[in-house]
């Protein structure tokens, strides 16, 4: 960024995107590892931010505190289940295997930004978190529930579907109103909502697709995959915006991004 006085350089936002933690190949290791599909810190440097990624941490709390010091913005990516023992339920036999250390982490890393009024977009598992973390609970598997695969056809494709985005909120002011072709790619979904949350987007089925936090600060969930449209920035963007905004305030108003946006496993 080079120096120079105060208001002669912008700062694009720093954006934090949670990881995986897996087994995982690579030549002729066969490691534990974090990553992250690249489809998503792409999505963010399109939009004007800077992505820096979250691994699992030992201690979640004590390093949540220190890493949202540095973040403007937060992306709680897609992955494998939510423990339903976080909300109280039995695991149904159809729910994946645990993933505690991740758990604790975003857990750790959502409270706190929320505390710290950092602007937060919640994808697919992320929303799912968000709502358990808000003291909601999930429908485990949707097939049985609500009698229907057309949220996850599997093999690794991305299913499309038809959500309708809720008039007046703050999805609505940056998809638009009306119905929106998303892509999916889970088999849970959201069923008692958590507090201080208002849906914002469903389904023909009555199936919750996003939420947005009543509250003072940013959060919006999708239970899609936005990252997967390359054509369609603008929930990265609506992030990367608003975590500008959140950096002018820490850093002053001259401060924001130089790149205005124009208004399952793996996923």
């Amino acid at each position: 960024m080079g120096s120079g006085t105060a208001g002669s350089h912008r700062r694009a936002p720093v954006i934090g995107l949670t990881t995986y933690l897996e087994q995982a190949k690579q030549g002729v290791w066969d490691v534990r590892a974090a990553f992250l599909p690249h489809v998503y810190f792409d999505a963010v440097a399109a939009s004007g931010g800077v992505a820096v990624l979250l691994p699992p941490q030992p201690n979640p709390e004590l390093a949540a505190s220190v890493v949202l010091d540095g973040l403007d913005g937060l992306i709680l990516t897609g992955g494998l289940d939510v423990q339903p023992e976080l909300y109280g339920a039995e695991r149904h036999p159809r729910t994946d295997p645990p993933r505690p250390e991740r758990d604790a982490w975003e857990l750790s890393l959502f409270r706190g930004a929320d505390e710290r009024r950092i602007p937060v977009l919640a994808i697919c598992r992320g929303l799912q978190l968000v709502n358990v973390a808000r003291g909601g609970t999930l429908q485990q598997h949707l097939p049985e529930s609500l009698g229907t695969e057309r949220y996850r056809v599997g093999g690794g494709v991305f299913a499309s579907n038809t959500v309708a985005v809720h008039d007046g909120t703050a999805l609505a002011d940056i998809v638009g109103e009306g119905d929106l072709v998303v892509h999916s790619y889970h088999h849970q979904g959201v069923d008692r909502l958590g507090d201080g949350l208002v849906v914002t987007a469903r389904t023909d089925d009555g199936l919750v697709q996003a939420v947005e936090s009543t509250e003072a600060g940013y959060v919006l969930g999708v239970q899609w995959h936005p990252e997967q449209d390359t054509e369609d920035r603008r929930l990265f963007a609506g992030l990367v915006a608003q975590a500008s905004i959140h950096a002018a305030s820490r850093y002053g108003a001259a401060r924001p991004s130089e790149h205005e946006p124009t208004s399952e496993a793996m996923p």
